[in-house]
């Protein structure tokens, strides 16, 4: 059976564009959102999302621990943020490879943010029997693309509660007079 390759998932948050791409496009920051992420370090003196930025992110499903190296190949503020995920180890990223690219998009819509997240197998090279047989070893019985799913709604549901919890942002309103530009 041929696999699902790519999942993805929108919701509605009450805040601009601009606040939702600053809150995602922080790897350090994920980890207060996904059921798995617990955060990131940035590799590099500059902080701020940009194509080619690298980060390692720390991982844990149940009691399994794991770090990615990680590649942003999309930093638009306000539109889209993109990374590659291209290693993986358990201390340390040593053991390169495609594993995934993680995208997020944000659209205005009637004073409000969509944000939709996606997660993309990038295990191309893998025959569909062996990704399966991995996958629902890794993930207790899934596939990656099931499991993900899950992971997705989570994310962007904790993400939502986390940006809305001071009350509505509109979409549009300028960011800059909260010294977080």
């Amino acid at each position: 059976m041929p696999r699902t390759m790519s999942v993805s998932d929108s919701i509605l948050i009450h805040a601009a564009p601009s606040a939702v791409y600053e809150a995602v496009s922080d790897p350090t920051a994920m980890g207060r959102w996904s059921p798995e992420n617990l955060g990131a370090r940035v590799l590099g003196e500059r902080r701020s999302a940009h194509v080619g930025m690298v980060f390692e992110g720390r991982n844990r499903r149940g009691p399994f621990r794991w770090t990615t190296r990680c590649t942003v190949t999309a930093a638009v503020p306000g539109l889209r943020f993109t990374f590659r995920v291209h290693a993986i180890g358990v201390r340390r990223p040593l053991l390169p490879g495609a594993i995934a690219v993680w995208e997020y998009r944000f659209e205005e819509v009637e004073g409000c943010t969509r944000v939709t997240e996606t997660w993309t197998d990038d295990r191309r090279a893998w025959p569909d029997l062996l990704a399966n047989a991995f996958d629902r070893v890794a993930t207790r019985g899934h596939t990656f693309a099931e499991f993900q799913r899950g992971n997705i709604r989570t994310t962007l549901e904790r993400l939502k509660a986390a940006l809305e919890q001071d009350g509505p942002q509109p979409a549009g309103r300028e960011e800059s007079d909260t010294g977080r530009g």
